[in-house]
């Protein structure tokens, strides 16, 4: 399952979400990973923001302390059952990440990890859902993050990313205003695997697998590993 994702830059982002109260700053980034800041669209006192949030849940409980992060992907089968998320499904703490595409992983018959980007035909960008928590510490600094709602993959992921079975939860653009401001029932309706009739995947370089590196050479088609 992706724990890489490739964030367009915010007038592409706002073209595709577009939010009433744009307070997220962010610029182009090929290789975002866990415990890093990600955009996100929500519902905020009856009007949609941009807002920025740390990749991984930081529950309530952690006080805001970012060492304590918890899950950065949320099953949908567990959204209203596991404790992490519960309260945050029931409570409507739902956004959006805006993203041009992610990385997966396949196991090569040699035992390599062999990068794959995976994007949408004909969406240059697409939201993803997630749950989003706020976590405050003593002295009143406030921390929000969130979590990657993942689906059971599709037949195009389910062969090539070997070591998983769930893949993110992309919403319809239709469906982006229903999953922020709908109840839990009609939430849970817009939760499906993509079609993998509408996805486009190839290998890429193992650069990916370098936090520190982040430019266009992590897209760029590679020869596959044995």
């Amino acid at each position: 399952m992706s724990r890489r994702l490739v964030i367009p830059d915010r007038t592409e982002a706002e073209r595709e979400l577009r939010v009433a109260r744009p307070w997220w700053q962010f610029t182009l980034h090929f290789n975002v990973s866990v415990a890093q800041r990600v955009p996100v669209a929500r519902i905020h006192e009856s009007e949609s923001e941009g807002v920025m949030m740390v990749w991984g849940l930081v529950g309530p409980a952690a006080k805001g302390d970012i060492g304590k992060i918890g899950s950065s992907l949320a099953k949908s089968a567990d959204l209203g059952a596991a404790e992490e998320f519960r309260s945050a499904w029931i409570h409507g703490q739902r956004g959006i990440v805006p993203v041009a595409g992610f990385f997966v992983w396949q196991r090569t018959p040699a035992g390599k990890q062999q990068p794959f980007y995976v994007r949408l035909v004909n969406r240059t960008v697409f939201g993803v859902a997630v749950l989003w928590e706020r976590s405050e510490s003593d002295e009143g600094d406030v921390l929000e993050s969130c979590a990657i709602v993942t689906m059971p993959s599709n037949p195009l992921l389910a062969e090539i990313d070997n070591g998983s079975d769930q893949m993110p939860a992309i919403l319809r653009r239709d469906d982006y205003a229903k999953w922020l401001s709908g109840n839990v029932t009609e939430a849970s309706a817009l939760l499906e695997s993509y079609p993998a009739v509408e996805m486009l995947t190839h290998p890429v370089r193992p650069h990916v697998d370098d936090p520190n590196i982040d430019n266009p050479i992590l897209i760029r088609p590679a020869p596959q590993s044995k």
